[in-house]
């Protein structure tokens, strides 16, 4: 599937992602009480995290695992029931998707920027370990998320003279505090911000106002020696908004073009489009069995089916590939008569048009007789029509 997607131009991004598949009873593997992201509430429901591999114009999931609840993974017989095998512990989501991306670089899949939204933007210690990888990501984070801002940091350890254990960690005091991001966006002055465009939509091209600045993560820096590493943080506030909706972290070069930075925070919409394809036209939420190994069979079925039709999708025009050789035109063999078209060149046969074509036998109609007019005789013997 790789050369397929790889037609329209190379790999550009992984995503991180879930998606829920609500459930009525408790009895189906991983069913609990969590949010579920296509009712936008807690429910009773099923978890799977999935990688996928996507460019501007297809994307793939490559992994998919079942997310399993601490209190699933410690219940040996709802364990047994639904045959989950010995080997899987529980992880969180983050963790999931982590193994997803060690394992999707052992294969020797092209590497690309690692795009998730805030469900995992905002866990450090999975944007620590990708950065660790030597991967750079895009990560959607809160507006609570701490920051320092444009030329602050950390106080770095301080050395002792006299007695006293030296400080290896960083401090902070009442002039030395890192902000929100939220307050950053709100302090940010007009010119600042600048309207980017990012794709096409059904009507018109996408468009947006937004500001970059490049700050330094602070959350739990505290327990570090060093301050972080300078990062970019981009917001996207619109004009009709009264405030900032979206923040992303990016570890990506310094010299990236702003819009570059705006296309790539906005290609995780792939995901999206994904789940809904796998959802509503192959039937990814339609599993109706219990166990483990049924609904990751059920699972790789759809994608595998999904795959075909990004296969067969992207083999046609105007999807292929601008090289893509049009069809001829078939020629008109000569002599060619429309159906239903009479042959101007009929040869007679009398032999066969003897007779005339039979009339249908119709009976006569007869004038039907005139129906007399019934009176009536009231009270007082007047006749009445």
């Amino acid at each position: 599937m790789l050369p397929v997607i790889e037609r329209s131009g190379p790999i550009e991004a992984w995503i991180i992602d879930d998606t829920g598949f609500p459930k009525k009873g408790r009895h189906s593997v991983g069913v609990t009480r969590q949010y579920c992201g296509q009712l936008g509430k807690q429910d009773n429901c099923q978890v799977a995290v999935s990688l996928s591999l996507a460019n501007r114009d297809a994307s793939l999931p490559v992994a998919y695992r079942l997310y399993l609840p601490e209190d699933w993974a410690k219940d040996q017989g709802l364990r047994r029931k639904a045959k989950v095998p010995q080997e899987i512990a529980f992880q969180t989501k983050p963790e999931i998707a982590l193994a997803q991306i060690k394992a999707a670089r052992a294969a020797g899949l092209p590497e690309a920027v690692v795009l998730m939204d805030a469900g995992y933007g905002n866990d450090t210690e999975l944007r620590t370990a990708i950065t660790a990888l030597g991967m750079s990501y895009v990560a959607g984070i809160a507006a609570t998320t701490t920051v320092w801002p444009p030329g602050a940091a950390p106080l770095l350890p301080q050395t002792r003279s006299g007695r006293g254990r030296p400080q290896t960690r960083l401090q902070r005091d009442g002039e030395h505090q890192p902000i929100s991001v939220k307050a950053l966006a709100r302090s940010l002055p007009k010119e600042a911000w600048q309207t980017v465009a990012w794709r096409e939509g059904s009507a018109e091209r996408l468009s947006s106002r937004f500001a970059r600045q490049r700050v330094r993560p602070a959350h739990r820096d505290a327990t570090l020696s060093q301050p972080r590493a300078e990062e970019w943080l981009l917001i996207e506030w619109p004009q009709d908004e009264t405030e900032p909706p979206k923040y992303w972290f990016a570890s990506l070069p310094e010299d990236i073009a702003f819009d570059r930075l705006v296309d790539l925070a906005k290609l995780r919409w792939r995901i999206e489009r994904d789940y809904q394809e796998l959802k509503q036209e192959l039937g990814l939420g339609d599993y109706e069995g219990r166990g483990w190994r049924g609904f990751h069979h059920h699972a790789s079925l759809c994608i595998a089916a999904y795959g075909f039709l990004i296969a067969e999708r992207g083999a046609l025009p105007p999807s292929g590939p601008v090289c893509s050789v049009p069809l001829s035109r078939s020629a008109i063999p000569q002599g060619y008569r429309p159906r239903g078209a009479a042959d101007p060149t009929r040869t007679a046969h009398p032999q066969l048009d003897r007779d005339s074509a039979q009339t249908p036998h119709r009976r006569t109609r007869q004038n039907p007789a005139e129906v007399p007019l019934l009176q009536r005789i009231d009270a007082q013997g007047t006749q009445n029509s």
